[in-house]
């Protein structure tokens, strides 16, 4: 129970988040559209988590998907919302400022 908590929120084994962009995954913001339009990785996807149950089908389950949000919070609310939907490989990247810096 503790370590799937720790995988929600980021806190699992380290992932190297630039080798998974390179490999073509998607980076799936879940912030709102004002926060995104303010500054957001460039090419991410953005989906809000409160909207993301409605709009899986913009996804593909077949490519490794990197959530990022203002804090990391609502991305580990769409990190379990993806898997409990049939997503296989989805990595909490956390912040998006932050995850920026480990991607370059």
């Amino acid at each position: 129970m503790l370590n799937t908590i720790k995988s929600l929120l980021g806190f699992g084994p380290k992932v190297d988040y630039a080798a998974l962009v390179k490999q073509g995954a998607i980076i799936l913001d879940v912030r709102s559209k004002g926060e995104y339009q303010g500054g957001h990785i460039k090419g991410s996807i953005n989906i809000s988590v409160d909207s993301l149950g409605s709009n899986l089908n913009k996804l593909k389950k077949d490519k490794p998907i990197i959530t990022c949000c203002a804090s990391g919070m609502r991305s580990a609310s769409a990190k379990g919302i993806l898997k409990s939907n049939g997503f296989t490989e989805v990595h909490n990247g956390g912040g998006w400022s932050s995850l920026l810096n480990k991607i370059r």
